[in-house]
């Protein structure tokens, strides 16, 4: 079971928010998060995997600061010792620094970089903002196997695009060039110091071209 909240503190526009009901959902959307999801996680307790899902094209440096408490909120509203504790640090990294190994226990992960791991601290709960994302919340039993496979499937399909896209541009300007390079002999040979004209041929120069 997967719950869906959407921050719409910014709106427009709207941020999906998401995390598993426990470790081992938590272990799937390790697996198969997308490039664009940000992950929350409170720092030093146990606490809800918070998931932030990015427009494409933002980066983590893009997140509104009203939307970056909307998720640290949430997971502080979900960590048994963190929700009832002031002042907590709330971390925060693009999915694809988490670091996941075999020797981990279920729901367990680390960082890649850690200079890539940023922190927000959260004074208290405010109930306004975890009722606010309450009303919204969804429960759904997602395919996530799934989901990141056609996610992927159309970011191949969009590069093509874009590959052949560029390709074109490419070969139009070769033919450009080209067209240009010809229109420039061609123009150098027209010059009228390279043609000649029947009147500055003698009598015998005519005679000759007849003979």
């Amino acid at each position: 079971m997967v719950f869906y909240f959407t921050s719409n503190v910014v709106s427009p526009p709207t941020y999906t928010i998401y995390m598993g009901l426990d470790k081992y959902e938590n272990e799937d959307l390790i697996k198969y998060g997308f490039p664009e999801d940000i992950w929350f996680h409170v720092d030093k307790l146990s606490s809800a995997h918070v998931y932030l899902r990015l427009k494409k094209g933002e980066t983590i440096h893009d997140i509104p600061g009203p939307v970056i408490q909307d998720c640290a909120q949430l997971v502080k509203a979900n960590s048994i010792q963190g929700c009832k504790m002031n002042n907590i640090a709330v971390v925060y990294t693009p999915w694809a620094n988490l670091k996941k190994t075999g020797d981990m226990d279920v729901g367990q992960i680390g960082f890649w970089k850690h200079k890539e791991v940023h922190t927000v601290t959260v004074e208290k709960k405010a109930n306004e903002i975890v009722n606010r994302l309450n009303k919204t919340k969804e429960e759904r039993k997602p395919d996530l196997r799934l989901e990141r496979e056609s996610r992927d499937r159309e970011e191949r399909n969009e590069n093509k695009k874009k590959m052949a896209e560029r390709r074109k541009q490419e070969d139009e300007e070769i033919q450009r060039q080209k067209a240009d390079k010809e229109l420039r002999n061609y123009t150098s040979l027209m010059k009228e110091e390279n043609m000649t004209s029947n009147a500055e041929n003698t009598v015998e120069d005519l005679e000759d071209d007849f003979m």
